[in-house]
């Protein structure tokens, strides 16, 4: 009966300390705006659909912080049928790149940027696509 006292003993301190070990993460999240979407002039107030399409042509790219290794490729997710969508990363604390998976002549001053992640905190990158239509 002690054995197995000792053993049912062993097994809940085994489980209680594989409960309590975490792995501490961050996020990087940010809202990414697209456009413009349709060719020609501009019209203000203009409220056509944005096809899906735009979003899962593009994802934000997460390189380590020697740019060379990519550690999470993240889909962009579209708000409603608008040309803005966000995106979420959960990373461990380290120095990161960020950066976007271009279509065509994709183009954002926001990025590459390297940016810090620590435990517990959100770092916000917000990034305005220009893709050059015209």
């Amino acid at each position: 009966m002690a054995l197995l006292t000792g053993l049912v003993c062993l097994i809940g301190i085994a489980f209680a300390v594989a409960c309590t070990t975490t792995i501490q993460t961050g996020i990087v999240q940010g809202t990414v705006t697209i456009g413009p979407v349709f060719p020609g002039p501009a019209i203000l107030g203009d409220t056509r659909p944005v096809s899906p399409d735009v979003f899962s042509a593009r994802k934000v790219v997460i390189y380590d912080s020697s740019g060379k290794n990519v550690i999470q490729a993240v889909d962009i997710r579209q708000i409603d049928q608008t040309a803005t969508g966000y995106y979420v990363a959960q990373l461990k604390p380290g120095t990161y790149i960020i950066d976007i998976k271009k279509n065509g002549i994709d183009h954002a001053s926001e990025v590459p940027k390297t940016v810090t992640v620590s435990t517990g905190q959100a770092v916000v990158l917000d990034i305005n696509i220009d893709t050059g239509i015209r």
